[in-house]
């Protein structure tokens, strides 16, 4: 199969859709990789480490988005909706609850999409979306940390605190895989943690983590409405898959919080859990709204593309490599990638996004 790896053009999106070492795998098993040139240069990868792995390095963007297989890390922008054609098979992150218009436009393209983040194992496991989930809950706390300071416009606040001065609060939305790692850096920086989640038995598993180190809550809206104020950060981290996260910080409550205190939604991708936070980018990652700075950056790891790029492809090439040697068939074979397909026959599939957009049934 010809699989094609264009250059990321979201902003500041750095990572790339496979590796050298993943298109070393793929050719030896006798596909044709073409990499856009320059594609890999964000995540430390030259045209010359891709085509020592046996790729064919490509000038343009439309000589790597016409493959049959096209393999990305983010989804398609404006810019490349003209790229987009009914014999392709898209592999990539679409996050199309949060967006109709890209939506539609896969929809009239023709085109198969899978999503990564909807890639689901029997057990209800996401693989595809783990990694980047470790690395954005790691990353929240640590861009949280560098917007608290006066500097940045924060409250000044040091999340470890030192003896005799408290140390910072930081309140999280959700216990899943991103909360999970917030709640571990944050406590590794001597921070106070909160965790809040509807999931009870997740609740048991975190204190078996944690101990006494981060209190758990049950979510709802009293324990929301005590906690949110008191945050000096507040990390947004809920995942409903393939929907929109719901609103569980109304901007009344943002308006309780201290001047100069920081939110970031990790769930920004999917619309968001906090009714003030809207998209931002890594140019231009944080505005103030209530007195409070928001940062929505909805491609956090493409801060650390040398990392993330490979966690990505550790996950994602097996997938790959299934759908490059089988095709669309392997989807009627393969449960967890069947769960993957979001369009398909210029219609959508997935029952979740249905759920969001049933008109487009």
């Amino acid at each position: 199969m010809e699989i094609g790896v264009p250059k990321e053009i979201k902003d500041q999106e750095f990572r790339v859709g496979l590796s050298p070492s993943s298109v070393r795998v793929l050719r030896d098993r006798g596909h044709l990789i073409f990499v856009e040139t320059n594609a890999g240069m964000g995540a430390g990868f030259s045209d010359i480490d891709y085509q020592k792995a046996g790729a064919s390095i490509v000038p343009t963007a439309i000589n790597a988005w016409d493959r049959e297989l096209v393999v990305k890390v983010k989804e398609p922008l404006i810019e490349e909706y003209p790229y987009l054609n009914k014999p392709q098979l898209l592999f990539t992150y679409l996050h199309l609850a949060a967006d109709r218009y890209l939506t539609e436009a896969l929809i009239d393209s023709g085109i198969t999409a899978i999503a990564y983040e909807t890639v689901e194992l029997p057990d209800g496991k996401l693989p595809l979306l783990t990694p980047m989930s470790i690395i954005a809950g790691r990353l929240a706390v640590q861009f949280g940390a560098r917007y608290l300071e006066k500097q940045q416009g924060g409250q000044g606040v040091l999340l470890g605190g030192i003896p005799g001065v408290r140390s910072g609060r930081v309140t999280i939305l959700g216990g899943g895989v991103v909360g999970t790692e917030a709640a571990k850096i944050a406590v590794g920086m001597g921070a106070q943690v909160q965790i809040i989640d509807i999931n009870v038995d997740r609740l048991f598993y975190l204190e078996s983590l944690f101990g006494s180190r981060v209190e758990l809550l049950h979510s709802n809206a009293s324990n929301i409405e005590s906690i949110v104020p008191q945050a000096d950060l507040l990390i947004g981290a809920v995942l409903i898959s393939g929907k929109r996260a719901p609103i569980l910080v109304s901007r009344e409550l943002v308006n309780k919080m201290n001047p100069g205190s920081v939110i970031i939604d990790v769930a920004v991708d999917q619309g968001g859990c906090i009714e003030t936070l809207r998209t931002t980018s890594h140019t231009a990652p944080t505005y103030v709204e209530e007195g409070v700075i928001h940062c929505g950056v909805p491609n956090m790891p493409g801060a650390v593309p040398w990392t993330a790029t490979q966690a990505l492809n550790h996950s994602t090439l097996p997938y790959v490599m299934r759908i490059a040697d089988h095709g669309l068939y392997i989807l009627d074979k393969d449960v967890a990638l069947g769960k993957g397909l979001n369009i398909k026959g210029s219609r959508v599939v997935h029952p979740a996004i249905l759920d969001v957009f049933p008109d487009l049934k």
